[in-house]
């Protein structure tokens, strides 16, 4: 949320699973409510819980699934004027400006643009990894590889802009879990006829590895400011020493 706000961005949605009572408190105390921030013009701050419906019988079922069954928004009045999407975790400790980050996916007219990092073979597992070529188009995408499939993930993160003792130091990409999405595209991949009917659940383990082995345009955008996951015990408690 900080970081939506100190980058200008207005427009925000926030998808929860269950348990969410003191989330839900806090984010109407601080961003709704008299004594918090009120957003000007056409910004707002809601919180889209997840629901069951006579069409859609089950919780959220992932990322990709948690935005379809509200995908219907994107066509909304309000809407209709957004060209990009950001998808953000909530789960992540780290600060940015969105904003550089939207900027590059539409210089480079990118359908979707990855967040990441340059990681090296003990963290990469935990991740999404991606090859990129010279232009730091996405060509492959694999969720979380293990054993040799790790070993063919690995790239000369040079074209990163990383030093050669950083990049042989670090020769994965990572990612971070945070894209922007042309609004269009977007709406696209959460149809249900990409793979033979079936409707993608997750965004690491699905959409991304289709779109980039489907001629859509996929770009990285490198991450040089400190991040960490904290959606995990051991590495929240990691964060907190190093903060």
């Amino acid at each position: 949320m900080s970081n939506c706000i100190n980058s200008g961005i207005s427009k925000i949605y926030i998808l929860t699973q269950f348990n969410s009572t003191s989330l839900n408190r806090h984010l109407a105390r601080t961003y709704n409510m008299g004594s918090g921030v009120r957003f000007g013009g056409e910004g707002f701050v809601e919180v889209l819980a997840a629901t069951q419906t006579p069409t859609e019988k089950e919780w959220f079922q992932g990322t990709a699934d948690a935005v379809r069954q509200y995908a219907w928004l994107l066509t909304d009045t309000k809407n209709r004027s957004i060209e990009d999407v950001v998808i953000l975790s909530g789960d992540h400790l780290y600060r940015m400006d969105y904003m550089k980050f939207v900027d590059e996916h539409r210089q480079s007219n990118a359908d979707i643009t990855i967040g990441c990092l340059a990681y090296d073979e003990e963290r990469a597992t935990d991740f999404g990894l991606m090859k990129i070529d010279d232009d730091r188009r996405v060509v492959s995408f694999s969720e979380k590889p293990k054993g040799e499939a790790l070993q063919k993930m690995k790239v000369d993160t040079t074209v990163l802009g990383l030093t050669p003792e950083e990049a042989q130091e670090k020769p994965f990409i990572a990612s971070m879990g945070i894209y922007v999405f042309k609004k269009g595209v977007l709406a696209d991949m959460l149809k249900e006829d990409k793979t033979g009917g079936k409707k993608f659940m997750d965004f690491g383990g699905e959409i991304l590895p289709f779109a980039a082995a489907n001629n859509i345009k996929v770009k990285a955008y490198l991450f040089d400011g400190y991040w960490e996951d904290i959606g995990r015990s051991g590495w929240y408690m990691v964060a907190i020493v190093l903060q």
